[in-house]
C-alpha cells in the first residue's frame, strides 16, 4: 500500500495552535503558518481507527498504560535503531519537555550547571533557567560549508565540579544534524570523565534521511547506557502531538529512582486512555506509512532547496540530515532580526520561527517547517519566491 500526501485536511477552525495564534504572534491572520513543529499532514488512518475502536466502549475512565504499548515501542526501537529497552525501564510522560524538566530537578540543585548546545529548541534553555540552574552554553560550531559540529574544546573548558547534566538534542533541532558515532563518543567521554548525566532528546530519531543513521546515545556502550535518559515518542514521527504521550527510558536503577522522586511528586499518572491505543497502533502499523512520508518530506525539502539556489546571495539552506525543519541562513539579506521577521510575515506572508528564539547563535536565521502537503508546499514556494524577487528588485532600486 502506498500513501498520498498531495493534500491534507484543512486545520483552520480546529483550534490548531499554529493557526489560532497567528494574530498574536505575527500581528495578522494573513500568513501561512510554517512554524510550530507538528505536521499539516493527516495523522495516519490506522491510528485514528484504533481510537475509533476504543470509543466503541462507553466508559473512558482511569487506565494504566498497557504493557503492550511499551512493548510496541521497544520492538520498534530495536528493529529501527538497534537498541533494546526493558518495559521496567520505561516511564510514560506527557512530553519530552516535561521529562526534561523532571530530569533537571532530579539530577541537579539550584545553581548547578546544565549544558545546552545552541542554537537549540527553546525549552532546552528556558527549562534550565526556570529551575534556577546555571545555563552552560556550549554553542555548536558552524563550518564554512554550513554544517554544524560539536565544539568539544569549548565544552571541556566550561565544565566544573557543579556541572551535573547535559541536554542532548539528537537528531538536532533546528540544524537538522544526525550525529555520527564518533561525534557522540566524544561527548560521552567528556560526560563520563566529569560524572555528568545525559538527557538525550531523540524525538526526531525516526525522521532521518538516508544515508544518515540515528545512533541512540545509550547504545554507544554499557557505560553510556548507565548515564543516559532517552526521551522518545510518537508526536513528531506520526503527527500525534495532540495525544500528549511520550516515554523516557532509564536503564540505570539509581537514576530511575532519583527521577521517580520528582516524577511522582508532579503526579504524571497514566495519561490519556485514547493515547494508549493510538501510541501502540502507531508503532505496530506504520512502517510503510513512514517510508512514504519521508520520501514526501524529502521532495518538499528539494523544492525549497531549488528555490534557495535561485537566490544564493540571499538565503543559504543548511543541508538537512533529519527532521522536517529547514534552517534558513538569511544573513545575506543584511536585515536586522526584526526586519527579517517582518520580511517573511509582510512580504512572503509566511509565519516562521525566528532564529533568534533558538539562542543568539540563531541571529540572521529562520526555521521553516516543511511537513506540509504538496499542495501547501507549492503555496509556500510561490509566496517566498515572489517576495524574494520583489526584494531583489528593491535592492537594485536602492
Amino acid at each position: 500500500m502506498s500513501y498520498d500526501f498531495s493534500t491534507a485536511a484543512h486545520r483552520e477552525g480546529t483550534n490548531a495552535e499554529k493557526y489560532t495564534l497567528r494574530k498574536k504572534l505575527f500581528g495578522t491572520e494573513d500568513v501561512l503558518p510554517v512554524w510550530v513543529a507538528d505536521m499539516d499532514i493527516d495523522t495516519p488512518d490506522f491510528v485514528l481507527d484504533a481510537v475509533k475502536k476504543r470509543l466503541e466502549h462507553p466508559i473512558i475512565g482511569y487506565e494504566d498504560v498497557p504493557r503492550s504499548a511499551y512493548e510496541a515501542q521497544i520492538e520498534w526501537m530495536k528493529a529501527k535503531h538497534g537498541i533494546e529497552f526493558e518495559v521496567e525501564e520505561m516511564l510514560h510522560s506527557h512530553s519530552v519537555v516535561a521529562s526534561m524538566s523532571v530530569a533537571i530537578e532530579a539530577f541537579s540543585q539550584e545553581g548547578d550547571g546544565v549544558i545546552v548546545q545552541t542554537p537549540v529548541y527553546p525549552p532546552f534553555f528556558h527549562s534550565v533557567l526556570e529551575h534556577d540552574r546555571k545555563l552552560v552554553k556550549n554553542p555548536l560550531k558552524q563550518l564554512a560549508c554550513g554544517k554544524y559540529v560539536f565544539d568539544i574544546e569549548d565544552l571541556k573548558a566550561k565544565i566544573d565540579k557543579n556541572t551535573k547534566l547535559l541536554l542532548l538534542c539528537s537528531p538536532h533541532n533546528p540544524v537538522g544534524r544526525v550525529w555520527k558515532r564518533e561525534e557522540l563518543e566524544e561527548i560521552l567521554a567528556v560526560c563520563l570523565e566529569n560524572n555528568i548525566v545525559v538527557f538525550s532528546d531523540e524525538i526526531h530519531s525516526d525522521l532521518v534521511y538516508a544515508p544518515n543513521v540515528h545512533i541512540p546515545f545509550a547504545s554507544l556502550s554499557p557505560e553510556a547506557r548507565e548515564i543516559t535518559l532517552t526521551a522518545i515518542g510518537v508526536g513528531k514521527t506520526f503527527n500525534m502531538a495532540g495525544f500528549a504521550m511520550s516515554t523516557v527510558a532509564i536503564p540505570n536503577k539509581i537514576l530511575k529512582e532519583k527521577f521517580l522522586k520528582v516524577y511522582n511528586r508532579v503526579h504524571f499518572a497514566q495519561g490519556n486512555v485514547l493515547s494508549h491505543v493510538a501510541f501502540e497502533s502507531a508503532y505496530r502499523n506504520s512502517t510503510e506509512w513512514l517510508k512514504d512520508l519521508k520520501v514526501h518530506l524529502q521532495g518538499n525539502f528539494m523544492m525549497l532547496e531549488k528555490l534557495c539556489e535561485k537566490f544564493p546571495q540571499t538565503i543559504q539552506l543548511t543541508k538537512i540530515e533529519a527532521t522536517y525543519l529547514a534552517w534558513l541562513d538569511c544573513r545575506g539579506m543584511n536585515l536586522s532580526d526584526k526586519k527579517l521577521r517582518d520580511f517573511f510575515v509582510k512580504e512572503a506572508k509566511l509565519g516562521l520561527n525566528a532564529g533568534l528564539s533558538f539562542g543568539r547563535e540563531g541571529s540572521g536565521f529562520m526555521r521553516l517547517n516543511f511537513a506540509v502537503s504538496r499542495a501547501k508546499m507549492l503555496q509556500v514556494i510561490e509566496q517566498l519566491q515572489s517576495a524574494l524577487k520583489k526584494q531583489g528588485k528593491d535592492i537594485v532600486k536602492h
